[in-house]
């Protein structure tokens, strides 16, 4: 690592892993001219630790810029370089990319770089590395805590602000748009609420929220792709706040859908509805003040689903559509809270 200490700036810059003071630079981030804000750390130690996700800005650097003036190649550009979009996890996807067997007729388009938070709001602990620290370990993956009456506030606080960004998302759905314009109203909507969008670089998913398109049952990443007339879609939206997390999702129609399509998106949201509606009647299994949220992914064909290359994205195995729909919820002494539900704001957007 360059160690150099002069006086140009240098001592203003922090480490890109854990946000202390930084006066050593990257020589590679250094050679290939990238700003410096992203290739600072305080030490050697913290250089050694991020290496395995941060030599991936050093891929993407040497990538040429994309200009596709048509959608045939836009798509041939993509191919060059979406696969890439999760470098970060350590896999290799180039090697084999043209030749993925494709289960649908949705392709990968490109993506936009990372959305920046500002330094006031608080965030996760993967948000500067991309690595969750205290979730593997935690007690909580064994057990449901009970929430104390504080908590619960702090829950029905960040759903709120969840079910708004939520909605803002809703509002913007239309033919034409893409699933990356999208990302930029659930992102700007979250910020200023104050809050974090928990899906942003976790295990470095690079954007912050899943948009999941027609075959696409869930983890969808936004990119450039824009939505067709009769497209259904899944936006997953979850908050970051005050400490703890809101999620939900949605499916929307795009203009006129199909009949088939509506009555799979339609069915989902009821499948979620009955969930919802057996509440705490298994006496002894649930108890008043856990919180846990009910996913229902309902496909139109077969169960079965397959994993694009970038490693997010799951879709169906025979190309045909799915929809989801998510709610977080409280168990009470006398049922169900609904944290997410819909609020009288909410745009009318479904049918039923």
């Amino acid at each position: 690592m360059d160690g150099s200490s002069s006086d140009g700036g240098e001592s203003t810059l922090v480490c890109v892993r854990c946000g202390k003071p930084a006066r050593l630079q990257c020589p590679k981030c250094i050679e290939l001219k990238l700003p410096r804000a992203n290739a600072a750390f305080c030490s050697q130690d913290c250089f050694k630790v991020a290496w395995s996700s941060h030599k991936s800005v050093h891929t993407e650097a040497k990538l040429p810029a994309l200009r596709a003036d048509s959608a045939e190649e836009q798509i041939s550009a993509a191919l060059g370089r979406g696969w890439l979009y999760c470098l970060k996890r350590g896999q290799n996807r180039t090697s084999r990319l043209p030749y993925y067997d494709w289960t649908g007729p949705l392709k990968p388009y490109p993506i936009s770089p990372m959305r920046l938070v500002p330094d006031n709001i608080l965030k996760p602990d993967w948000a500067i590395d991309g690595i969750p620290k205290e979730e593997p370990t935690s007690d909580l993956q064994n057990r449901v805590e009970i929430k104390t009456p504080q908590q619960i506030e702090k829950m029905r606080e960040t759903c709120k602000i969840a079910r708004e960004v939520q909605d803002a998302a809703a509002r913007a759905i239309r033919p034409g748009i893409t699933t990356d314009e999208i990302d930029e109203v659930v992102h700007e909507a979250t910020i200023s609420a104050g809050g974090y969008p928990s899906p942003l670089n976790y295990h470095f998913f690079p954007k912050s929220c899943c948009t999941s398109v027609n075959e696409v049952i869930c983890h969808g990443i936004p990119d450039a792709r824009r939505l067709e007339e009769g497209d259904i879609v899944n936006v997953d939206v979850t908050v970051y706040y005050n400490g703890v997390h809101g999620d939900l999702n949605e499916t929307y129609f795009v203009g006129k859908v199909d009949e088939a399509s509506q009555q799979l998106v339609q069915s989902t949201n009821e499948c979620l509805e009955k969930a919802i509606a057996i509440g705490n009647k298994a006496v002894g299994i649930m108890k008043a003040g856990q919180i846990f949220t009910i996913e229902p992914m309902i496909n139109a064909g077969v169960w079965r689903d397959r994993m694009w290359p970038d490693g997010w994205t799951a879709v169906t195995a025979d190309g045909k559509r799915s929809a989801q729909f998510e709610h977080t919820l409280l168990v009470t002494e006398t049922g169900v809270e609904v944290l997410t539900a819909r609020l009288p704001s909410s745009p009318n957007v479904f049918p039923w």
